[in-house]
């Protein structure tokens, strides 16, 4: 094994390996989950050089600069505030979800106007329309952290491939027998995770446009699709009250989480893929051992339906959007209430934090989105101006842009 070069990763902060073995290029992570600007980084050096054989005594002091660098990251002072950069006249009909590319140059809007648009992210240009669906373009996402591709999901039944950059379909994914609503690439965008009302998920080949396997066993609509980082097994959310755990290359189901009274909304793997959380139409969040499928805890306190989970980057806090107006932050590990975030005067349908993890976002039915304090629960900022309900919010990978998408066919881009 040759060691090639350290690529730095923010969020969450880590020390990326890249090395050659038998002429193959291949990566390894060294995650600094708990990493702090106060952090011993003599003593870490050390537990790195003592745990990973790439890193020789010759390597140690590069290894050091990057971990100051990572903790400097970690004590830049954020803008306060967002303003309104540019609203978005995107569809003709309404949008139905937008997501960011990794870097946040640019995002992607999916409609009822049967179409998903590519946007660059500092003009507000639109750089393409994908046109090809017969029916609503319900799911999109990028294939990050490359997003050279973007993948499709719609209630035509079909999911499709597109290169970015022109815009080209390469795929049209057929097979499901219902409206596809959610959709997921594996880390390393070989594989497309396709969720259906047909009770089923279908896993893809990227490059051939090929089935590879279709996971069966949900009684009812799958609603949340979702990889652990590593790409070796998949998690579907079902409106049959369960999730499941897939492994990826045999198609076979590892665990049945039950224990919901009712619909699947939400479920996420956390960072280290150690944690599943699911969000319930129950009013109730749990948490889940991934290994064993175990649950080891039911998050109470909402009087409405959860309608989405998060996860910080660290995996350590766990995030709750519900229909009952409020949002809460737990500790994953304690299951502990940190604070209730009270304020909206509709439903929130959408909850994440940014990527420092210093900040959370939510959307909600009220036409405003809203920024919190997460050790507080204190509102710092709503961001006003759509005329009617917020369904889609996202951060960029360095927290510095939001882009909110609502119901009045606009989507609009904070800075």
């Amino acid at each position: 094994m040759k060691l090639k070069r350290f690529l730095l990763r923010y969020y969450p902060p880590g020390i990326i390996l890249e090395y050659e073995q038998k002429g193959v290029l291949k990566t390894k992570s060294i995650d600094l989950l708990d990493l702090r600007p106060e952090t011993d980084v003599d003593a870490v050096v050390d537990e790195i050089a003592r745990k990973e054989p790439l890193v020789t005594p010759s390597k140690t002091e590069q290894i050091r600069k990057l971990i100051i660098r990572l903790q400097e990251k970690q004590l830049q002072q954020e803008e306060s505030n967002f303003y309104l950069f540019k609203v978005l006249r995107a569809h003709i009909l309404p949008l139905t979800n937008v997501a960011f590319n990794k870097s946040g140059t640019s995002f992607i809007t999916g409609s009822y106007d049967r179409t998903c648009k590519v946007w660059e992210t500092s003009s507000g240009e639109e750089l393409h329309t994908l046109e090809g669906h017969r029916n609503v373009v319900y799911a999109i996402t990028f294939n990050n952290p490359y997003g050279d591709k973007i993948a499709t999901g719609s209630f035509d039944k079909t999911a499709k491939l597109w290169s970015t950059e022109t815009g080209k379909c390469y795929h049209t994914y057929r097979g499901h027998a219902a409206e596809i609503v959610c959709l997921s690439f594996n880390p390393q965008s070989t594989i497309l995770a396709t969720g259906s009302m047909d009770t089923t998920a279908k896993l893809w080949d990227v490059q051939t446009g090929a089935e590879m396997s279709t996971l069966n066993g949900h009684s009812a609509e799958i609603i949340s699709i979702a990889f652990n980082t590593n790409g070796t097994q998949v998690i579907t959310g079902s409106f049959d009250n369960t999730v499941s755990v897939w492994d990826v290359n045999s198609g076979k189901r590892i665990h049945t989480l039950i224990g919901h009274k009712a619909e699947i909304s939400s479920a996420q793997f956390n960072w280290d893929c150690s944690l599943i959380a699911t969000g319930s139409m129950d009013k109730t969040c749990k948490l889940w051992d991934a290994s064993t499928g175990r649950c080891l805890g039911t998050l109470k306190g909402h009087e409405d339906e959860v309608l989405d989970v998060a996860f910080d980057y660290t995996g350590q806090y766990l995030l709750t959007a519900s229909a009952d107006g409020t949002a809460r932050c737990y500790n994953a590990v304690t299951h502990h209430q940190e604070c209730k975030m009270e304020g909206h005067e509709g439903e929130i349908s959408k909850i994440t934090f940014n990527p420092q993890g210093t900040k959370i976002l939510t959307a909600s039915a009220d036409k405003t989105a809203r920024l919190w304090d997460p050790e507080t629960g204190e509102c710092k900022q709503i961001l006003e101006g759509h005329t009617d309900e917020i369904f889609s919010c996202a951060f960029n990978y360095e927290g510095s842009i939001i882009i909110t998408g609502s119901k009045d066919n606009t989507c609009r881009i904070w800075r």
